[in-house]
């Protein structure tokens, strides 16, 4: 079953970009567009959509209130944001909003692609790497109010779930956690999911967003 995909972005050769690409590959679909948060919020509500590439500047409506009115929804699709990276400051609001991650949007086709299937087998999307720059850059716009609350959260995880929570956090990928604390890549997945479960957490993102937020990682990496 080909992954219906909508595209959400005010620039329309932007889309028809994107369109084409997606348009080349059996398992995937364009099956909706918009050029604002408010016209594709209307299609939503009469479309079946698997994943949203969404914009985050847009007129009416932005991508990150889009975004989280779309993640409010009753088995809302997956939220990919887009962004420019160097000019762009709301991408972390993006996703703290719900969305599964982020990609440049002048990312290669081949990592897109790779991200929308990514981001429909229910996994976060965004390079460790890229992590660390967004974060690194954005940390010190993070709100500090609520503080003490996340941290007691904090409490409910053992040590080793807190050792590998500020690696996933400092962006290191599964097998690079299991080499560094000598464990199999399978027993680190396991506690990214018990993490992901104590933590009440949807995936990796949210994860390293909490992270940060907590001060359990800084910005530069360090805990």
């Amino acid at each position: 079953m080909s992954i219906r995909v909508m595209l959400v972005d005010d620039q329309v050769l932007l889309r028809t970009g994107f369109r084409m690409v997606l348009a080349a590959q059996p398992d995937m679909e364009v099956v909706a567009e918009a050029g604002d948060g408010v016209e594709a919020l209307e299609v939503l509500r009469a479309t079946k959509v698997d994943v949203v590439l969404m914009d985050v500047r847009m007129p009416k409506l932005d991508g990150v209130e889009t975004t989280r009115r779309v993640c409010q929804a009753a088995n809302p699709p997956k939220v990919l944001i887009l962004t420019t990276f160097d000019l762009d400051e709301y991408a972390f609001s993006g996703l703290k909003a719900g969305a599964s991650g982020f990609m440049l949007k002048d990312v290669p086709p081949g990592e897109l692609l790779a991200a929308i299937r990514s981001v429909h087998s229910g996994d976060a999307v965004v390079a460790p790497s890229t992590t660390r720059r967004l974060l690194d850059r954005f940390a010190p716009m993070l709100p500090t109010t609520g503080g003490q609350p996340q941290l007691k959260q904090l409490e409910r995880l053992t040590d080793r779930e807190r050792e590998v929570m500020i690696l996933v956090a400092q962006g290191l990928s599964n097998g690079e956690i299991a080499a560094r604390l000598v464990l199999s890549e399978a027993t680190v997945k396991t506690h990214v999911g018990r993490i992901l479960t104590k933590l009440g957490l949807r995936d990796r993102v949210q994860v390293v967003v909490l992270a940060y937020e907590t001060g359990l990682v800084r910005a530069g990496g360090a805990s």
